[in-house]
């Protein structure tokens, strides 16, 4: 199958044949090898939000349930999703209780419990830490636990989607026995377990290498018997995305290859090598630019740096990023950098369709409507060096960051100049991707920190209610020092008409009116100067020929049903 008809369809997967592996013995095809360009620095996902941690962790720990390939949530660690119809949600929506599988096991033998997953909570939620999730627990008033096997979680007022706690793989189960010491302030400083988390997933970690690589075995604990086919996994990251899929579809080396962020004619350069196959699909993925809400001067003292007590002297003028927006071409960006793996977008949620708002048009460029818009506004290039100044005199200059990436790089050469075109001069940034996401609060160069005026990236949600995400950008969900620089608040965006009507996101039922107020609250973002959306990505990765079982996931970790995974012969 060629990458154009894969990418035409919502989700393309490789056949998925049960079958040949549900007889035989655990660890009966040896090794598997998984390349990620952006390498994994953490495996504890609460202490960050980036994909990559969050995806190679998925391999070790584990949620209680999680989502299939086509949305829809499916149990994990429990019995079944509980719903009002089957008994585990009450009628007026404020609690939901989880039923624990019977004999389930951590990888060093020990039981897992409620209580382990009541400790997450404590450790997501502790008032002296930072948690990259904390998000999922918004209305969450307390976890309780009957029982070994019971979870009850409770909220403080009427929920229709309960499920952000312990669902998809960005709020898995961490063992209590192993994080006890790692609450509040510690979580940081907590390495072995932070690298070597101890899990109920298919795979147990041997060794990590931050940046770099991480082995690993199968879990001798594992739930299901024959699973994983393979005894021994390596993930290694680093490079760049046109070496990752090089080593799957032209060299062989590697079985898997991640976010394949390439132009359509190097990846169907690569398909020609035989050796691999791509696989894509579209989810909700955002290209994006964030624009920092505060002012991230290095004049400015570290701990006041990108906080809300000094606001950007100009960024939030919607003058000023609406006319940014303007002078963008993102046909040609879609062009240049994805074809058919890339869409169009003016909406930070464009997935699932019913939450794709139709109330912005950004499909053509308009230079000349960006700087009549600047000129009314009373931003003049008073010198004439073609920048323009503040109204105060504050020279439109700006610091753009993202992570090293061909593609990206390419944007940031276009956009550069087309921005000069409206006398906002530019200064270019990239950074070494496992830095740029790592999420280490001592570094000045993570997206957290957000030391820069205007910064480029992508990630996404799990399943297919934005709830949790659209409340990254609730007021208190932005990264601070006092947080350990941990949040999803990126551009330090702060409404309280967004945080009112996502209360009320949170308490209404129905799908029609759910998707409603996410339309607002994604017009909300946009219009008020949270982020320029770019491009609706399309998913795109690749497996080895010889790889069966892999089935892509745009709604969860594309990692999720590894212990699925098997070679074929």
């Amino acid at each position: 199958m060629k990458l154009k008809t894969l990418l035409m369809g919502a989700i393309a997967t490789a056949a998925f044949a049960p079958a040949a592996f549900a007889d035989g013995e655990r660890g009966r095809d040896g090794q598997v090898n998984i390349i990620y360009w952006q390498a994994p620095s953490i495996l504890n996902p609460f202490l960050s939000g980036g994909t990559k941690d969050v995806e190679s962790a998925s391999l070790v720990i584990e949620p209680l349930a999680r989502y299939d390939q086509d949305g829809n949530m499916v149990p994990f660690l429990v019995t079944e999703v509980p719903t009002v119809a089957n008994g585990g949600v009450t009628a007026d929506l404020t609690q939901i209780t989880w039923n624990i599988k019977e004999g389930l096991k951590w990888s060093d033998g020990s039981a897992f419990t409620s209580a382990d997953v009541k400790f997450t909570y404590e450790y997501c939620t502790h008032p002296e830490g930072g948690c990259a999730q904390v998000t999922k627990f918004e209305g969450v008033s307390s976890v309780e636990t009957p029982d070994d096997l019971t979870v009850v979680v409770t909220f403080d007022k009427p929920t229709p989607f309960p499920y952000g706690p312990f669902v998809g793989g960005e709020s898995p189960i961490i063992q209590a026995a192993q994080f006890a010491d790692c609450m509040g302030a510690k979580a940081p400083e907590c390495t072995q377990a932070n690298f070597n988390p101890i899990g109920t997933g298919p795979f147990v970690v041997e060794e990590f290498r931050p940046n770099d690589v991480i082995t690993m075995s199968a879990n001798p604990n594992y739930r299901e018997a024959g699973k994983p086919a393979f005894a021994s996994l390596t993930f290694k990251g680093g490079g760049d995305a046109t070496a990752a899929g090089r080593a799957v579809m032209e060299t062989g080396e590697f079985d898997y290859a991640w976010n394949l962020q390439l132009a359509p004619d190097v990846i169907a350069k690569m398909e020609a090598g035989g050796k691999g196959t791509p696989v894509a699909g579209f989810g909700p993925l955002v290209e994006r630019i964030m624009l920092n809400n505060t002012n991230a001067s290095p004049d400015l003292p570290e701990g006041e740096r990108s906080t809300a007590a000094h606001p950007h002297p100009f960024l939030k003028d919607p003058s000023v990023y609406k006319a940014m927006s303007m002078a963008i071409d993102r046909p040609l960006l879609v062009e240049v950098g994805y074809g058919k793996a890339g869409k169009v977008t003016c909406n930070w949620v464009p997935a699932p369709a019913i939450f794709n708002s139709t109330t912005f048009n950004c499909d053509a460029q308009d230079i000349d409507g960006a700087n009549a818009m600047l000129d009314a506004a009373g931003y003049k290039d008073t010198d004439g060096d073609g920048v323009r100044e503040t109204p105060d005199g504050v020279k439109m200059s700006i610091l753009y960051q993202t992570s090293t990436n061909a593609v990206r790089q390419d944007f940031q050469a276009l956009i550069k100049d087309w921005w000069s075109q409206i006398g906002i001069e530019t200064e270019l940034r990239n950074l070494d991707a496992s830095v740029f996401f790592g999420g280490d609060p001592g570094s000045p160069d993570t997206f957290q920190k957000f030391y820069a005026d205007v910064q480029m990236y992508a990630n996404t949600f799990n399943g297919t209610d934005p709830q949790s995400y659209l409340g990254n950008l609730l007021c208190d969900k932005a990264p601070r020092p006092d947080s350990q620089w941990q949040g999803e608040n990126i551009s330090r965006f702060c409404s309280a008409e967004y945080d009112a009507l996502h209360a009320q996101l949170a308490q209404t039922g129905g799908a029609e009116e759910r998707a409603a107020i996410g339309k607002k609250l994604n017009d909300m973002a946009v219009s008020q100067g949270a982020m320029i959306p770019l491009v609706h990505r399309g998913r795109l990765s690749a497996h080895a020929n010889s790889l069966g079982g892999v089935v892509l996931n745009v709604w969860d970790s594309e990692l999720w049903n590894a212990a699925d995974w098997y070679r074929i012969k």
